[in-house]
């Protein structure tokens, strides 16, 4: 029986528009693309500051190295990052209403310190969870399994009891490999979708 909901923050109870953003200072879409891969795809961004090992000034020092033609760009990314998120607060009035029906609620991210204060500072949801683990607080990064055993023992949870959602396949793999039922979130309508069913059938 589930009793636990887990839920990633980025394209799950956020959205992001680092595209549109990035088009926001004049770049083309493949520009915007192109810049975009360098951003996320380098081991800067996942292993560094969702790690919880680099802040933003010393991520933007290592993308000039890499990447000096388009070093203005990143940085200009990098320091308006509260730009990027966008709410779902129809998703959060649903968590508030699952947990009022009994289900613990929780959060389990790859975030930096910085990125994550800037695009929930002014996010509900962080009222209503019961806890959570950001991947910058403990330098482990889904899908690595240590990071999804550390909200289990924190919260005293049973992993048959957890349901994880996430918007990334490998992250739902790692959730099911510690015994979580887990969801791969594809889209704003389908969470909603899911949740009011949630909300319906308990």
């Amino acid at each position: 029986m589930i009793k636990n909901l887990i839920f990633d923050v980025g394209e799950v109870l956020l959205e992001y528009r680092w595209h549109d953003l990035l088009k926001d200072y004049g770049l083309s879409d493949s520009e915007a693309e192109r810049i975009g891969g360098e951003l996320f795809h380098e081991p800067i961004w996942a292993d560094g500051l969702d790690s919880g090992l680099l802040t933003i000034e010393s991520a933007i020092e290592k993308y000039r190295i890499l990447y000096p033609d388009d070093i203005d760009v990143i940085s200009r990314f990098l320091h308006n990052g509260d730009k990027m998120a966008i709410a779902r607060p129809e998703i959060w009035k649903k968590l508030a209403l699952l947990k009022k029906k009994g289900y613990g609620i929780y959060i389990l991210s790859n975030y930096s310190k910085e990125l994550f204060e800037l695009h929930t500072k002014d996010a509900d949801f962080l009222d209503i969870i019961d806890g959570g683990i950001v991947s910058y607080q403990v330098h482990l990064l889904k899908p690595d399994v240590r990071i999804y055993k550390a909200l289990i023992e924190k919260y005293n949870l049973s992993a048959e009891e957890c349901m994880f959602f996430d918007d990334k396949q490998q992250n739902v793999l790692g959730a099911i490999r510690v015994g979580m039922e887990a969801v791969r979130v594809t889209s704003r309508q389908q969470l909603n979708e899911i949740l009011d069913d949630l909300l319906k059938n308990n």
